[in-house]
């Protein structure tokens, strides 16, 4: 079962949860309390659900859409690993993903 690894956005918290393969990061994370709201509900319509993931993990995750690259562009403190979780879909094989929260978002609804 992948491990999932949450960093808190001053790096002084880390909370680890078990995950399945084929699990969204999203349900994942708002089910083991991280500060991630999605609200769009999975329809890439907002920032709120964005993560920064580790560069040793980003590679091996199935990459973003143009959608999703679109709206990264205007998430709030995005990097060159950032991903929305809505879109992330835990692999099986994948042994321990890590990811840190952001300490700001731009809701985008309704703009």
């Amino acid at each position: 079962m992948p491990l999932i690894r949450f960093i808190s956005a001053d790096g002084e918290q880390v909370q680890e949860v078990e995950a399945k393969g084929g699990d969204n990061l999203l349900d994942v994370a708002q089910a083991a309390g991280q500060p991630l709201e999605g609200t769009c509900e999975g329809q890439m319509a907002c920032s709120t659900c964005h993560v920064i993931v580790a560069a040793e993990d980003f590679a091996r995750l199935r990459p973003a859409s143009e959608p999703e690259e679109d709206m990264l562009d205007l998430a709030a403190a995005a990097t060159r690993t950032s991903r929305l979780a809505c879109q992330v879909t835990i692999p099986g094989d994948m042994e321990v993903l890590t990811v840190r929260i952001p300490g700001t978002f731009h809701n985008l609804q309704g703009i």
